[in-house]
């Protein structure tokens, strides 16, 4: 008997669904069926790309909110207008994120408060907005918060973008603790992820294929993840056959972890 994941009688809301991780997320969730509500930054018109994927993999038209996820109204706007469609969430992919890098002397007022709202005040205002309908969900809702490997450990200049992402291995486990068991809670932390924005930031060196190489060789696994791998988690984590996972954030790294300094 086929092990699969059929999630066709579940919507899920995913955040920052257009590009990099978040695409590879909706991709796999239209592969094993699901409806997707997902938001953006950009106006439907240039969400092409994720519209596309998912009817190409699930043959439906995902829903889609332009919505910034810092912003508390364009959140409470977002779930509404899921629900004005679906009547329903079953999952929450609360992924929207993107790196807030300036070194604790350098960092600015502004960049800490930007960095603590969208790395780590939405995933919970999101998730409070959702509770409702979460705790409505027939065999149970599932919340699944994309947190970094900076939440394990990091690197100079990175601040305060890891300490965002540290946080949210608390407010994983703090769910967990309030919410359980009629809404599971779980976290993705992926390590270093080929997307558009790594790609840019390999071209700001002198020789990119070179950084790439150096960059690559540093891993167990002589490469980058995918953002369609991370999005293979997901869909693993919202299934039923990840009932027993809770409270747990799980390091998506290559190996690069388990590297002794020197």
């Amino acid at each position: 008997m086929p092990f699969t994941i059929d999630l066709t009688d579940k919507v899920v809301l995913l955040t920052g669904a257009t590009s990099g991780i978040g695409l590879g997320i909706a991709r796999q969730f239209a592969r094993a069926g699901a409806t997707i509500a997902g938001c953006g930054l950009e106006p439907p018109e240039q969400a092409s790309e994720f519209m596309s994927v998912v009817q190409s993999e699930s043959g439906q038209k995902p829903f889609y909110v332009q919505a910034d996820v810092t912003q508390p109204d364009d959140l409470a706007r977002y779930v509404g207008q899921t629900i004005a469609q679906f009547g329903r969430i079953d999952v929450l992919a609360s992924n929207a994120g993107t790196n807030v890098f300036a070194g604790a002397e350098a960092c600015s007022d502004e960049e800490w408060t930007l960095n603590l709202n969208l790395n780590l005040a939405s995933h919970w205002r999101l998730a409070r907005l959702c509770k409702p309908y979460l705790d409505a969900a027939p065999d149970g809702g599932v919340i699944i918060v994309n947190a970094s490997c900076h939440a394990y450990s990091s690197i100079p200049g990175c601040f305060p973008y890891n300490i965002a992402k540290t946080a949210l291995l608390g407010l994983v486990r703090s769910l967990t603790l309030e919410w359980s068991p009629q809404i599971r809670i779980v976290g993705v932390a992926p390590g270093f992820i080929d997307t558009r924005l790594n790609e840019a930031w390999f071209n700001t060196f002198p020789n990119p294929a070179a950084e790439r190489a150096r960059t690559e060789a540093q891993f167990p696994m002589k490469r980058l993840g995918t953002p369609d791998e991370i999005g293979g988690w997901f869909v693993f984590l919202a299934s039923d056959y990840a009932r027993f996972s809770a409270g747990q954030t799980y390091l998506i790294d290559g190996g690069r972890s388990a590297v002794m300094m020197g």
